[in-house]
């Protein structure tokens, strides 16, 4: 068995190849059974969540990730999620792999919405508002710029030092990158909104959007949260990973849904009927689109079987 730590997984998951394998694995038939959720009650802290995503292609691969979600983290100098991916021969069960998971779950969410950005923002978009400063912020720049040239890039988040360290992070990579502490003008100067927060309360008007926008909303994973009001998500064509995800997890449709703004037939499309090209995504450039994602054992299994193909195929397996 491979263990694959956090640094090979940086190296093999290379922006380009894991959106083609995400895309791959999305028409594939991949089975998914729901995802299971537990709540950790703490004692002077947020609770934490405990999440298992398994996923398998029969007779290929199958997996499982273990992924604990504990807000309170930063404060002390770790990171939000933790977790570990198991990947087995899909033919014998065999364990192959075990994978660093807080890095798989990063960048294969990242990828997804790079993925969902290749069919939903305008092909001639180049500026992106990343709306956070944790570890997504830190990659959702290279993955968008994977699918669209990117020429300008915006920071915003609550803290103001921690956005500038976003921003030159990307600075130092090369992109064109600034700061802005003006949510409502970087909204509304933005090709792509990329919001990657746990907020619980709406970050991102619709007044303040402007025709041809394309949003990605990836924070929020129960139905609780939400990072966009009602009028952005009135204003949109709307999209989601998956749909049994959406309608089960993610608020930023759950509750417009509960208040009659939209219904569960306002959700134009998934990812798997994109990418198979039942439905044609963006269809015109003054359309609003909106992604949202709440992760789905499918982009696990395709991450990690990208990672360990390419390691093995390096010689260091």
């Amino acid at each position: 068995m491979l263990i694959i730590d956090a640094d090979q997984i940086r190296k093999h998951l290379d922006w380009p190849g894991t959106i083609n394998s995400l895309e791959r694995f999305f028409a594939e038939a991949c089975t998914v059974p729901r995802r299971q959720h537990y709540t950790i009650s703490l004692d002077n802290q947020p609770d934490a969540t405990m999440l298992l995503m398994p996923a398998w292609v029969a007779g290929k691969y199958s997996g499982v990730k273990l992924v604990s979600v504990y807000p309170g983290n930063p404060d002390k100098g770790l990171p939000t999620i933790l977790g570990t991916y198991l990947l087995m021969d899909g033919a014998t069960g065999e364990v192959v792999a075990q994978l660093d998971g807080a890095e798989l779950t990063a960048r294969r969410t990242v990828c997804a919405s790079a993925l969902a950005s290749k069919y939903l923002s305008r092909t001639d978009a180049s500026s992106l508002l990343i709306v956070g400063s944790g570890r997504l912020a830190r990659y959702l720049g290279f993955a968008h710029g994977a699918v669209r040239s990117l020429k300008k890039l915006s920071i915003w988040a609550r803290n103001r030092q921690k956005a500038l360290e976003v921003a030159d992070l990307y600075s130092r990579a090369g992109f064109d990158c600034a700061v802005t502490d003006d949510l409502e003008s970087g909204c509304a100067g933005a090709d792509i909104i990329s919001s990657a927060t746990m907020s619980g309360d709406p970050l991102i008007s619709g007044k303040w959007l402007s025709p041809g926008t394309h949003i990605d909303l990836i924070g929020g994973f129960k139905a609780g949260m939400r990072e966009s009001d009602d009028q952005a998500v009135a204003r949109s064509t709307l999209f989601v990973d998956t749909r049994v995800g959406a309608l089960s997890e993610a608020g930023d449709l759950l509750i417009p849904m509960a208040s009659g703004v939209i219904g569960r037939d306002d959700i134009a499309a998934e990812l798997s009927e994109l990418v198979s090209a039942h439905h044609p995504g963006r269809t015109g450039d003054q359309e609003i689109t909106l992604f949202k994602s709440v992760g789905t054992a499918v982009e696990d299994l395709a991450a990690a079987v990208k990672c360990y193909e390419s390691v093995v195929s390096s010689g260091n397996g």
